[in-house]
């Protein structure tokens, strides 16, 4: 028996299917099976036209989606059943990531959640923002009375995987031909409810010109599903609760956006107003300000005066957004004319602005590159651009700026050199005297630049026009390996000048001794004989928010009370509160990620587990063992776009489950024999400038002036010396 039974169904709309069934065919799994229940002869013909492997069921034209679903599932034997409309999409891998999480669930779990990308005919891969909440909710099984919350998920069949024998038992309302109701049913039926906290479908939007018009009968059939939800509902307080919330609210905004005739849209206010008096829970209070006015005047069946309140706050609206518009226009007409002026004075020689990771502070490149300057060129004073929330971060002392301020202006308009490892904004004027820096914050495995541009969901609508224009404005590039070289001229093509000498935030990792290992150590409070791993995931774009993709908890009692675990969430959600919190397993598990700078915690790190980030070639320069976590790779490599086959050209021991992950370190394969050879291998393809000299090179070649060949030449990679290990520090 197949873990999961993937049940295509529908007609071919729009041509999708050929795209789905793509995706399935490339990646055939021997505990998943396909059934595709054709609706129609394109969809047959299609279907037909792929892998054998794959069961089709033609269905004649007209056929309702429920009565496909129903065909489909009769047909499957997989032990759980996930419905995909013939119009949706899988990003590559998924099946695997969904069949290996059932594989974990006892049968008295009913119904399996998971996120889920959005896409329409201009966007793809938009993020669900169902990430907080499942990875609120764990990955222990629930019932819905202790986390009514669920109800929230945006409701589609395709995000949530059911139990087959659930399936036949409760078929009568999960066969609903309206998916969303049918999503519900399925949450309000289940025993109990599991979670993955991973993008395993994609949700096809439609243009909506493309689609019939709906009927008034179809638009009061909305308020019917709810009224029949509520009732099965009924016995549960909490979801009933949850679930008259999300009615009400659902009502209220199709009222509002759609743009009802006006017998219709009476009629719609009348049947809304009913179901909201006629299930509203007892004791149960409205919401404060505005939305709680809404809700009252739908309770009172208040049309006209609800009428009103929406013209009065339109016209509130409008009126705020002109004062707002007219101050944005008199703020930037004022900044661009202190800039201009502050153009006509002579550039400055002695005037560095330095930036990092779009003003968050002195970090990174930059911040090596500054504190060098500071030791052979003293003469030269650094300014650092802030944002206003970050300046209590700063070092004591650091003359800085707030982003956008007339000092700002000033001292970007004045400035000999700038300096930045992202970009300054459009409106910076290149002066022919200036001199720009681009250092860049990683080496590239993932696509940059104008290589984005075969993938939206990276790119996410970037003007590349815009940002030719920028990397026009470089004048010296700086790489950490011929990689980088190579792709940065790929994805940046300009006159730039690149500096081939290494990354000056590395050089730590150098010059650093078994002193500075210990009081990194002792700073995080790993004791001496304590094995410290960190964990360092990267960014995903088809992600609304972080969440680790460990069981962090599960992890840290499988590695022992000898190991840390040091968790350090990605820069780009550093405004989310952190889904570690509870996790400490009596000082095992370590929240690092606002600890700066990052270079520290690889130092006190023996191993580093990473996913897709560039802390990997980074950490390699160290020489100490690092492992990849790869769970959605497929995923990340479609959607992102990538330069190579991290799964054939890795820096160690790759780890597709948590189980694979846990063994590698429990058995020693994580720093076998295998592991160093693999090792190695990456570092002569990735660690061929870093030295421990780059900064000085910047410096003397940039701010100094000083030719080419004066420079220190590059340590070859076999003659240099990395930072003492933890053990080596310690003995």
């Amino acid at each position: 028996m197949p873990e999961l039974s993937v049940i295509v169904h529908g007609p071919n709309t729009h041509g999708h299917l050929t795209e789905l069934l793509d995706s399935l065919a490339a990646r055939p799994l021997p505990d998943v099976e396909v059934i595709v229940a054709a609706v129609g002869g394109w969809a047959r013909e299609v279907a037909e036209g792929h892998s054998p492997e794959m069961v089709v069921l033609p269905l004649p034209d007209g056929t309702s989606d429920a009565a496909a679903r129903s065909a489909g599932a009769a047909r499957a034997s997989g032990r759980w059943l996930h419905f995909v409309h013939a119009k949706d999409g899988l990003p590559p891998g998924t099946p695997r990531l969904v069949a290996e999480r059932t594989a974990e669930l006892p049968d008295s779990v009913d119904v399996l959640l998971f996120d889920h990308v959005r896409s329409t005919w201009k966007t793809s891969g938009t993020p669900s923002g169902n990430g907080r909440l499942l990875a609120r909710a764990g990955r222990a099984d629930v019932a819905l009375d202790d986390s009514p919350g669920l109800l929230r998920l945006t409701p589609l069949l395709g995000n949530r995987a059911l139990r087959a024998d659930f399936w036949r038992t409760h078929e009568e309302h999960l066969a609903a031909d309206d998916e969303s109701h049918a999503a519900y049913a399925a949450l309000l039926d289940a025993d109990r409810l599991a979670c993955l906290n991973q993008a395993a479908f994609e949700d096809r939007r439609l243009r909506p010109e493309s689609l019939p018009p709906p009927t008034p009968e179809q638009r009061y059939a909305l308020v019917d599903r709810y009224e029949e939800l509520l009732a099965l509902a009924e016995h549960r307080p909490a979801a009933h609760a949850t679930l008259y919330d999300i009615m009400v609210r659902d009502l209220l905004r199709t009222f509002a956006r759609e743009a009802l005739p006006e017998p219709v849209a009476r009629e719609f206010f009348r049947r809304s107003s009913r179901a909201a008096v006629r299930w509203r829970p007892a004791h149960h209070r409205r919401p404060a300000g505005f939305e709680g006015m809404r809700r009252s005047l739908l309770e009172e069946g208040a049309y006209t005066r609800y009428r009103a309140l929406q013209a009065a706050n339109r016209t509130r609206r409008a009126t705020k957004s002109a004062v707002r518009g007219r101050k944005r226009k008199l703020g930037a007409k004022l900044r661009d004319h202190r800039y201009r002026r502050a153009l006509e004075r002579p550039v400055d020689p002695e005037l560095a602005v330095f930036s990092a990771y779009w003003d968050r502070g002195v970090a990174c490149n930059p911040a090596a590159i500054a504190a060098k300057l500071a030791e052979l060129a003293p003469h030269i004073r650094p300014v650092w651009v802030v944002s206003k929330d970050n300046v209590a971060l700063l070092p004591p002392g650091t003359d800085h700026v707030i982003a956008g301020t007339r000092r700002y202006w000033e001292v970007l308009a004045t400035a000999k050199y700038l300096t930045s490892n992202v970009n300054y904004p459009n409106a910076v004027v290149k002066r022919p005297e200036a001199i720009h820096l681009q250092t860049h914050h990683g080496t590239p495995l993932k696509r940059m630049g104008l290589d984005q541009m075969r993938y939206p969901a990276a790119a996410k609508g970037t003007n590349f026009g815009a940002l030719l224009e920028r990397v026009d404005k470089w004048d010296y590039s700086v790489s950490a390996n011929s990689h980088s070289t190579r792709m940065w001229e790929h994805a940046y093509p300009a006159r730039f000048t690149s500096l081939d000498y290494g990354y000056p935030r590395n050089d730590v990792f150098y010059t650093s001794d078994a002193r500075d290992v210990r009081a990194v150590r002792d700073r995080l409070g790993i004791a001496p004989g304590r094995t410290a791993v960190l964990y360092a995931p990267t960014h995903r774009d088809y992600e609304s928010g972080w969440t680790p993709h460990l069981d962090l908890a599960t992890l840290a009692d499988r590695l022992g009370e000898n190991t840390v675990l040091l968790v350090r969430g990605h820069y780009f959600y550093g405004g989310s509160a952190s889904p570690l919190t509870g996790l400490r397993r009596a000082r095992r598990i370590i929240d690092v990620s606002t600890y700066d700078p990052v270079e520290e915690l690889c130092l006190a790190a023996d191993a580093l587990v990473t996913d897709y980030s560039s802390i990997m070639f980074d950490y390699a320069g160290l020489d100490r063992p690092i492992v990849v976590y790869a769970d959605d790779w497929e995923t990340y490599a479609t959607t992102r776009g990538v330069y190579f086959d991290l799964m054939t050209e890795a820096p160690g021991q790759v780890a597709r489950t948590q189980e694979d992950l846990a063994e590698i370190f429990t058995s020693g394969a994580w720093r076998d024999e295998s592991a160093a050879k693999t090792r190695a291998a990456f570092r002569r393809r990735f660690c061929d400038y870093d030295d421990g000299r780059a900064a000085e090179r910047v410096v003397r070649r940039v701010f100094l002036g000083e030719s080419e060949e004066s420079l220190p030449p590059v340590i070859p990679l076999e003659d240099r010396t990395p930072a003492p290990t933890p053990e080596e520090a310690t003995a």
